[in-house]
């Protein structure tokens, strides 16, 4: 019965610091552009190539 005194303040702060850090990413821009990084991963254009 006092693991629950310590596993529930710890289950706690983990979920409060998740949020966080959640919102953190939403207000620095995380999930500004989310078809850019796939359509950079489809297509691939180097530009080291010459070109012919």
């Amino acid at each position: 019965m006092t693991a629950l005194g310590f596993l529930i303040p710890a289950a706690l702060l983990l979920g409060l610091l998740g949020l966080v850090a959640f919102l953190w990413s939403l207000k620095s821009g995380q999930f500004d552009d989310l078809d850019g990084a796939s359509h950079r991963a489809l297509f691939d254009e180097d530009d080291d190539k010459p070109k012919q």
